[in-house]
């Protein structure tokens, strides 16, 4: 017979008293007898376990996993909590399993996402008693009574609380929630349609510390509700005074009396989102363009904003740096007059299916030199002379939407393409992405430029003949390499 064969994973010579590990190979059904390592070489099961856990914590966390089962040395290294930092277990709790907690304990798993729920959250707070960050999104059958369960003292280190489309949520678990998550610094209630504004003030009452609050699609939710968050009724609570993100999407009995209560009263907010909040209107803009922390406006889908709203934020002095109003009919070529002449902070733009033109788009390519995200999509005025204009002052632009710009040619797309730092090009029946390394290499593309990867879809029968054309320039111009390197992909 011949002699077996041993696989060694060679390594720096590394003095340490532990025997050589063979790598486990069923397949080859070899008799492995037992090899002294090369001389001025070593063996991977050699290395300190301070060492093994370095390289464990680089891996993915399905390889984490399967690197704890290769042997005992090995899942000793890879249970070291260094291994595991920032990781969230994503679990079903089905049946009771009371090793599993023990397990994320010992690796020092603070974060936690419930996929499906059949049994009680108290098994979970109680299991994993360092718990920082719990996710219930989705969970349907979350109930006031489970929370009242799992929360019956407190939890100090908990400071991320996700529940949303936890639809049987009402304002009695926010009471338990304001009572023992003292330190929650981001509650997340999108969804959570039995909400009101006694829930609001629960959450004032009790979440001084709160940064981040979602009530998208709280329909019950009232200016009074804010008022409450903003600590205008001192006498009940002091309001949510550290809040920097506010989402109130959907939210649609909010009026301009509500942004008035978020301007007086949360000065330090950074970022509010009022998308198909269909009663605000361009008075309230005045109250927002006062807030000078203010960096971040979603104003998309509401039908009352016009070029008067977009007045008051430029004459105002607001310092946004992002401002959507995409599908804002009312928006047209002044409100990008007002923006060009007032709004010079902003980097993020969009305006997809307003009532822009070319000189409208003109206007603020000569002004925001800074803009690095462009979305006009669905734009139907705006040709290949807007494009000239964006590729000539624009030379920052990362992202431009181009979906549904129909009087656009390959002539303004060969422009566009252009701009040194674009990275992404929608026209959305596909995206062109690329990445410009320092210096330009050889690709066989016309335009000189390194693509690293190409994505569409079969969409040639059904286009119409002025789309095949730039279907086919971007086909052209844009190299298709092997998988290594790019791909296309459905």
């Amino acid at each position: 017979m011949e002699e077996a064969q041993v696989i060694f994973t060679e390594l720096p010579v590394l003095h340490h008293r532990h025997h050589p590990y063979y790598l486990h190979q069923p397949h080859l059904q070899l008799a492995v007898r037992e090899p002294s390592p090369p001389p001025n070489q070593t063996h991977v099961s050699c290395l300190y376990p301070e060492i093994l856990a370095l390289i464990f914590g680089y891996l993915e966390v399905r390889d984490k996993g399967r690197a704890a089962q290769v042997c005992v040395s090995w899942r000793d290294a890879a249970y070291h909590k260094s291994v595991w930092r920032g990781v969230e277990a994503k679990l079903h709790l089905r049946r009771a399993n009371p090793s599993l907690f023990m397990s994320l304990v010992r690796r020092g798993i603070r974060r936690v996402q419930v996929l499906s729920l059949r049994r009680s959250l108290r098994d979970v707070v109680q299991g994993v008693p360092n718990l920082e960050s719990l996710n219930l999104s989705g969970c349907y059958n979350v109930t006031d009574i489970g929370l009242s369960h799992a929360f019956v003292s407190e939890v100090p280190m908990l400071t991320q609380l996700n529940l949303s489309l936890c639809k049987q949520v009402t304002d009695n678990s926010l009471g338990r929630i304001a009572q023992f998550l003292k330190n929650l610094e981001v509650l997340e209630l999108g969804g959570c349609c039995n909400i009101t504004n006694t829930g609001l003030l629960l959450i004032a009452w009790g979440l001084k510390k709160l940064r981040r609050l979602n009530l998208r699609s709280c329909w019950h939710v009232s200016d009074q509700g804010i008022s409450h968050l903003a600590g205008l009724n001192r006498e009940a609570a002091n309001g949510n005074l550290a809040l920097e993100h506010l989402g109130l999407q959907d939210c649609q009995r909010l009026s301009d009396e509500a942004l008035k209560h978020v301007s007086v009263g949360l000065t330090g907010l950074k970022s509010i989102n009022l998308s198909f909040c269909v009663s605000i209107t361009d008075s309230g803009l005045k109250h927002l363009a006062k807030m000078v922390s203010l960096r971040e406006l979603n104003l998309r889908s509401c039908d009352n904003i016009s070029d008067i709203g977009m007045a008051y934020l430029a004459e105002g002095g607001s310092r946004i740096s992002s401002l959507d109003v995409s599908f804002c009919d009312k928006i047209g070529d002044q409100a990008l007059v007002h923006v060009s002449q007032g709004l010079f902070n902003l980097r993020s733009l969009s305006l997809s299916a307003c009532q822009v033109s070319d000189e409208g788009i003109c206007r603020i390519a000569r002004t925001l030199h800074d803009l690095e995200t462009l979305n006009i999509g669905q734009c139907s005025r705006i040709s290949d002379k807007g494009l000239q204009t964006i590729a000539e002052c624009l030379r920052n632009l990362r992202y431009i939407d181009l979906y549904g710009c129909t009087r656009i040619s390959t002539v303004g797309l060969e422009r566009i393409m252009k701009l040194p730092h674009l990275s992404t090009l929608n026209l959305g029946l596909w995206h062109v992405r690329w990445n410009r390394p320092p210096t330009v290499r050889g690709t066989g593309s016309r335009l000189g430029k390194t693509y690293n990867s190409v994505s569409s879809r079969s969409v040639t029968s059904n286009l119409d003949p002025k789309w095949r054309e730039v279907y086919a320039y971007l086909i052209a111009v844009i190299p298709v390499f092997p998988a290594s390197r790019g791909n296309w992909q459905s």
